[in-house]
């Protein structure tokens, strides 16, 4: 089982929930699909540590973490994981990708149009449902 945690970084534009998703390079594993950003917990590593250091590597900018949100468990070819999603806002900085090869601040009325990882799905649906 591989732990995971993401961040569902929320911002609001002209009135408007918007989530902070990112595009998976074609070099990862499920190459192009989209995501909300984290990573794989290390050894002894809180949840909220392992994703406030993921987000700094991978974006580059400070986040706080807020509210967990349901975990999902998926299981795919690679591997099951459990992804732990957590509500968090912006605290500093600027977006600059290292890993990802795009990102978009996408209205929560327009998700579901984005081709986003299996495991990301139910997040998706859970922000839709709030």
């Amino acid at each position: 089982m591989i732990e995971v945690t993401c961040a569902v970084i929320e911002k609001i534009l002209n009135e408007t929930s918007c989530f902070l998703v990112c595009q998976r390079s074609e070099n990862m594993r499920l190459p192009l699909k989209w995501e909300f950003p984290g990573g794989k917990l290390e050894p002894g590593e809180t949840k909220e540590d392992c994703l406030t250091r993921e987000i700094n590597e991978e974006l580059g900018i400070k986040i706080e973490v807020n509210d967990p949100l349901t975990p999902v468990t998926h299981q795919y070819n690679f591997g099951k994981i459990t992804l732990f999603p957590f509500l968090c806002t912006i605290k500093s900085g600027q977006i600059k990708l290292t890993e990802h090869i795009n990102y978009v601040w996408q209205p929560i009325s327009l998700l579901t149009e984005l081709d986003f990882a299996p495991a990301d799905l139910p997040i998706v649906q859970e922000l839709k449902n709030r």
